[in-house]
């Protein structure tokens, strides 16, 4: 895939694959999600709780990696200013991600439909949250409306 600001729908291409930079999860990503999100659970915040349990430490919230891989993707600016809307998503978490685990952003044009009435089309991408180690920590599709570069 081009790396450029704001790639129209004409120009996403099925098999192009980009990928982000690495981003590391430190505990103020954790402590910062749970005071916005309201999920306060043992399991993401409490150190003595979490070395008990089946993966004897703290794991970020699986909605905060997510966010965080939103983030990864649009910072490569492909999706600047052209994308419409995010229309949905279906996700897996994989495995966990830890205090210290840095994840990057693999993103490949799966398919795409053009939508003329609504001024472009829908692009799906298969995107993988990878970890340092090339582990996948969770994955699926995003599908999202691209603006037209053609005339309307």
């Amino acid at each position: 895939m081009e790396r450029q600001k704001g790639l129209t729908f004409e120009q996403f291409q099925i098999g192009d694959t980009v990928e982000s930079a690495g981003r590391t999860i430190t505990e103020a990503d954790i402590v910062a999600f749970a005071a916005l999100s309201g999920d306060w659970n043992p399991m993401h915040v409490d150190a003595e709780y979490a070395r008990n349990s089946m993966f004897g430490q703290r794991v970020a919230h699986g909605l905060l990696v997510l966010s965080v891989a939103s983030g990864l993707a649009m910072r490569l600016g492909f999706m600047e200013e052209t994308v419409k809307a995010f229309l949905g998503l279906d996700w897996k978490f994989r495995s966990p991600v830890f205090i210290g685990d840095t994840v990057r952003v693999r993103a490949t044009v799966k398919s795409k439909r053009a939508m003329p009435r609504l001024g472009g089309g829908i692009v799906v991408f298969e995107v993988q949250v990878l970890k340092q180690d090339g582990s996948v920590a969770q994955k699926g599709e995003w599908e999202v409306l691209v603006a037209s570069g053609e005339p309307l």
